[in-house]
């Protein structure tokens, strides 16, 4: 194989020209970009030596980019008439193909030229039940061909038999009807478009399908008899040259996806616990959706997504900022001036961190562009060639400086609407219960907690305490009870006993969990050794044994956990006070009022394990 040097270096321009314009485009992915990037090489620049598809799976949670990063790319490449994406499915409503073959030969990809195919959803096409079991399939069966060795079965000989004899059958009948001297009658009534279309990918011809409507029929009989004659036809379509992209969203590798309302917890959080996230996840949530010798077909091209920074929002709302003010300076001649407050009230009401940029649009949208327009309209009326825009946060209002003229427009954030509805009351009583949590945290672990909340974007308030990751050995899971019950105790030691809420009931739940866990799964006392919680009949042990053991260890928790809060009492009060009237409280705020308190705490940044010192026991 002799290499062009000259179309090598121009494509391999092309290809770092695409990583940069890439990189412009999305925010905070250029791992991912570099990644794909390196991945492709070989498929762009020599696919002549490929002997099967390069296969790159993308994973990560909605709305962080996925599908249009695919786009982008292959809009920048010149690739858009040798692409397709398909969404694929186990039920039959998807689309009229049955078979991956039939689409990519709709689409024209019926030859060995290089081509892109997205598989786009792919977690829609599970091959198994969430019990395990089988699902019915009809459709698509040859994507797993497609997978393994990018040869994919043409149409069966059957198929276009069947073809030529309809063919000939209505050539036939057209000619009778001729004899029996009816006049109003097709030209060319045998083949119309939908057949010149089946015929065209049959028998994989470059022509185009009015040229083959116009053909003779002499020579349409013959053409036919000739590929089949050929028997390439027959043989299977190489796809070795086709660059396979599959997308999905894995809620089981991804569990904090399903939080999609959660606008309170902080973006880092979440990208800190996407940021442990490895391929043996992937795969192993793979393994729930499909059988075992389909998931190695995914190969070991596996790319992560991780849900956005909280500096990512923000250097993408800036962005959007921008592209308005270039806009609006290109269009109107008109430059704007916009304060952070602004970035601030489009962060605190478009970020919802698990559903990633989507929302963060909508909002510059409804905050920005909606208002804009009567600023401008001012500006234009009166040849001002400037606009400053502010928001004024304790007046809930969006100003407009035009000369010497300011407009005022109210405007309250629909997710701050939501948070100041949060009554007093409530907020205090969520407070103290937060910080009933917290305080015990702290006790347990030696961390302030990752954030601290009473005031959240909820129709009925509520709040949280966000913990580390915690290694569960039997004293955390002792902790954890503890720390559970804490919300309730701190409660009815504030408030007393008759005024305690019903926030508790999910709290008492975890704890009852564990503390059942504890000692029916396992074995943490030492008078229940067998496992009292298996589900198998055959197996399955009188489980009311260790009811009351549960009852009593529970109640033990609750004594323990009670004392360490009233020894604390201080700490307790002086931060719920502060949590009440502040909303939320930082890692280092809850570690100034700690301090001050005379208990010690350190903070870790998030996605830190909360492990026992086990390498330095085991080598002591």
């Amino acid at each position: 194989m002799i290499i062009d040097k000259e179309e090598f270096q121009k494509k391999k321009k092309k290809l770092d020209d695409c990583k940069a314009y890439l990189k412009k485009e999305f925010i905070g992915i250029d791992k991912i970009i570099d990644d794909i990037m390196e991945y492709i090489q070989i498929w762009y620049l020599m696919p002549e030596i490929l002997t099967r598809p390069v296969v790159i799976n993308l994973w990560g949670m909605t709305g962080v980019g996925k599908t249009d990063l695919v786009r982008k790319m292959v809009r920048y490449l010149d690739f858009q008439n040798r692409f397709v994406e398909i969404e694929l499915s186990n039920t039959d409503e998807t689309s009229w193909s049955k078979s991956v073959s039939d689409i990519l030969q709709s689409n024209g990809l019926s030859d060995e030229k290089p081509s892109i195919a997205l598989f786009d959803e792919i977690q829609r096409f599970n091959t198994i039940d969430p019990d395990g079991m089988p699902v019915p399939q009809t459709k698509f069966m040859d994507f797993w061909e497609l997978l393994s060795d990018g040869r994919l079965s043409k149409r069966e000989r059957e198929d276009l038999e069947h073809y030529l004899f309809s063919y000939l059958f209505r050539k036939k009948e057209n000619d009778r009807r001729k004899l029996n001297g009816e006049t109003e009658l097709d030209e060319n009534p045998y083949l119309n478009l939908w057949d010149a279309k089946e015929l065209k990918k049959y028998l994989s011809m470059d022509d185009d399908v009015m040229s083959i409507i116009d053909m003779k029929e002499e020579d349409m009989i013959k053409l036919i008899r000739k590929k089949q004659k050929e028997k390439k036809i027959y043989e299977p379509v190489d796809y070795s040259k086709m660059l396979i992209i599959i997308s999905g969203n894995l809620d089981e590798a991804f569990q904090m996806s399903k939080e999609t309302s959660e606008a309170d917890v902080d973006a880092n959080i979440y990208h800190a616990f996407t940021k442990k996230i490895t391929v043996v996840d992937i795969k192993n949530a793979l393994a729930r959706k499909f059988r075992p010798e389909q998931v190695a077909r995914f190969g070991n091209i596996h790319l992560i997504y991780f849900s956005l920074k909280t500096e990512d929002f923000h250097t993408l709302i800036q962005r959007e900022i921008n592209n308005l003010k270039h806009k609006t300076k290109t269009k109107f001649g008109v430059s704007l001036k916009i304060s952070k407050s602004i970035n601030e009230l489009i962060y605190r009401n478009g970020v919802f961190p698990v559903q990633g940029v989507r929302p963060v649009f909508s909002s510059v949208v409804d905050i920005l562009d909606t208002n804009l327009s009567k600023f401008l309209f001012e500006a234009i009326i009166h040849d001002d060639k400037s606009i400053e825009i502010d928001y004024h946060q304790e007046k809930k209002l969006i100003t407009g400086k035009i000369g010497t003229k300011t407009i005022e427009i109210p405007y309250l954030g629909r997710i701050d609407k939501i948070r100041q509805a949060n009554q007093q009351d409530a907020v205090a009583n969520i407070s103290v219960h937060e910080c009933g949590h917290a305080v015990s945290y702290m006790l347990y672990t030696g961390f302030a907690p990752l954030q601290l909340k009473s005031k959240v974007a909820s129709s009925y308030a509520a709040g949280f305490t966000f913990p580390h990751q915690i290694h569960d050995t039997k004293e955390s899971l002792l902790n954890r009870i503890k720390i559970y019950l804490a919300g309730g105790i701190a409660e009815e030691i504030i408030f007393g006993d008759q005024y305690a809420s019903i926030g508790r009931s999910h709290d008492r739940e975890q704890a009852t969990s564990l503390a059942i866990d504890f000692i029916r799964k396992y074995g943490f006392e030492k008078d229940y050794q067998a496992t009292y919680n298996l589900e198998d009949y055959a197996h399955r042990m009188q489980q009311h044994i260790t009811d009351e053991r549960v009852e009593k260890l529970m109640q033990e928790l609750v004594q323990k956990t009670r004392e360490d809060l009233v020894l604390h009492l201080d700490l307790l009060k002086n931060m719920s006070k502060i949590l009440s009237e502040k909303g939320s409280m930082s890692p280092k705020e809850i570690y100034d009022i700690a301090v001050k308190h005379q208990l010690q705490v350190s903070i870790k940044e998030e996605g830190y394990l909360h492990i026992n010192n086990y390498h330095n026991i085991l080598n002591s």
